[in-house]
């Protein structure tokens, strides 16, 4: 993300998945104890860096959950290191349009898991298969596992590919968005959350879709001074981070809030700050 640089919800909740949340919530609020002691110039992960610091980016550090977005080019991933350097969530790569699965998605996916790390699966959209096709594929290879954070839509116009560089007119961009959306979430019974970086948005997603969480690549600038009218819930503000357990260069995001929010957005997968608003159509209302 670029990422390319790199379960249907129960109607109750199970006993087991009670304790589940019931830990989260336990090691957010010790987080945020730390942090109501730290100040606003505390580095909360001073084992993590990057290769290429921008300063328009320094507050990313500010924010008390972090995390990583990963797939095959980062290689073997050493999990138990990556969860002991505070890491709070992990994206990682499944699947891309149609025909592709990501090389190291199973051995990610069951790692992260094993070592304790919440992750979720993230699908590239590519702009030459249809929306129907992509969403059979993504059902087809990613588990619908109840204890995964909620599926991330990755939307960037596929510059990078020779063989599908347009440029789709935003109304089709749009209706193909909303129907991979509506299916994810048909499949996990989870909110997707839409990644996507500052030219798509500006095409296809400024003004649109309010009611999904929104992660947004901006590496040089806080993402209020590159997307209009857009509140973020996760930011990625670099992708030559370093992270001990991961060899070379890793994306690395930022969650907007609090150790008590984020608590918040596990249990529910929406953005806290929608809660009231979206209560109304039946949405956030908690597991």
């Amino acid at each position: 993300m670029s990422l390319e640089n790199g379960s249907r919800r129960a109607p109750e909740a199970s006993f087991g998945r009670v304790r589940r949340w019931a830990g989260r919530a336990a090691a957010a609020i010790l987080l945020s104890g730390l942090a109501a002691c730290a100040g606003d110039t505390f580095n909360y992960y001073p084992t993590k860096g990057d290769t290429k610091p921008h300063p328009g980016v320094a507050k990313a550090k500010q924010h008390p959950i972090q995390g990583i977005d990963i797939s095959k080019w980062q290689g073997p991933i050493d999990w138990a290191s990556v969860r002991a350097a505070g890491t709070q969530f992990a994206f990682i790569k499944a699947t891309e349009g149609g025909d592709h699965v990501d090389d190291r998605f199973r051995a990610n996916w069951d790692g992260a898991a094993q070592a304790g790390v919440p992750r979720g699966a993230y699908h590239f959209v590519f702009w030459c298969r249809s929306a129907e096709e992509q969403m059979a594929w993504f059902k087809r290879n990613v588990p619908n596992d109840p204890s995964a954070l909620p599926p991330v839509l990755d939307v960037e116009w596929n510059g990078h590919s020779q063989s599908c560089p347009k440029k789709l007119p935003k109304a089709q961009a749009l209706a193909m968005t909303k129907y991979m959306l509506v299916e994810m979430e048909r499949y996990t019974g989870k909110r997707p959350i839409i990644y996507t970086d500052i030219t798509f948005h500006k095409d296809v997603l400024e003004d649109e879709l309010p009611d999904y969480p929104h992660w947004l690549r901006s590496t040089a600038a806080e993402p209020e001074q590159r997307f209009a009218n857009r509140k973020w819930m996760l930011w990625q503000f670099t992708s030559t981070g370093r992270v001990p357990g991961v060899r070379g260069d890793v994306d690395r995001n930022a969650f907007y809030g609090s150790p008590a929010e984020w608590a918040s957005f596990l249990s529910t997968d929406c953005d806290p700050r929608e809660h009231p608003r979206l209560a109304g159509q039946g949405l956030c209302t908690g597991k």
